[in-house]
């Protein structure tokens, strides 16, 4: 059995969760609303104040899938009540971040800013000229562009200059030497 699968995703105060005879699972809550289609083979049910996922057979396919299903509704009902936050830092000389109306403008030592236009459902923070927060109630639309964010200035490993998730470490190199 999967140790995640067998654990049923408890549904907190002010959530609902409904689930379409065609595994189309919703998820309402204080931050939003999340919709997502899980695998047919999968059951999912929602009794009193709990989601039970269930799996038809053994076979290797849906034994993936059981874990699976059941972590990626445990993720959407942790979105819509608390929501998702990634962190990313600006290393480097003159590399900085500014916010301009939803559009996040980036400095990182290009001829021109960057500018990254706002996607629906993220939202942008800088706290400081260094740190970039992107928020959200879909984890994985918030992991996306913040990896989106950081293809722009990956982390060198030299000097570590470029844009690095906050618990992110580099593997410096040493540099060259001479005789």
């Amino acid at each position: 059995m999967s140790r995640i699968g067998k654990q049923p995703v408890v549904i907190p105060n002010g959530v609902t969760v409904t689930v379409t005879p065609d595994n189309v699972v919703t998820v309402k809550g204080s931050k939003g609303q999340l919709t997502k289609a899980m695998h047919k083979d999968i059951k999912i049910t929602v009794e009193d104040t709990q989601v039970v996922v269930t799996r038809p057979s053994d076979d290797k396919n849906h034994r993936a899938l059981h874990g699976l299903t059941r972590a990626l509704i445990n993720n959407m009902v942790i979105g819509v009540t608390e929501g998702f936050t990634k962190t990313l830092e600006l290393v480097g000389v003159g590399y900085r971040a500014q916010l301009k109306g939803k559009k996040l403008t980036l400095s990182l030592g290009y001829s021109h800013p960057v500018e990254i236009d706002a996607v629906e459902g993220v939202t942008y923070e800088t706290p400081d000229a260094n740190t970039i927060l992107v928020k959200g109630v879909d984890k994985e639309l918030v992991g996306a562009v913040a990896a989106n964010i950081r293809t722009w200035r990956e982390p060198e490993p030299y000097k570590g200059k470029g844009i690095k998730y906050k618990d992110e470490v580099i593997r410096r190199k040493e540099g060259k030497t001479g005789k």
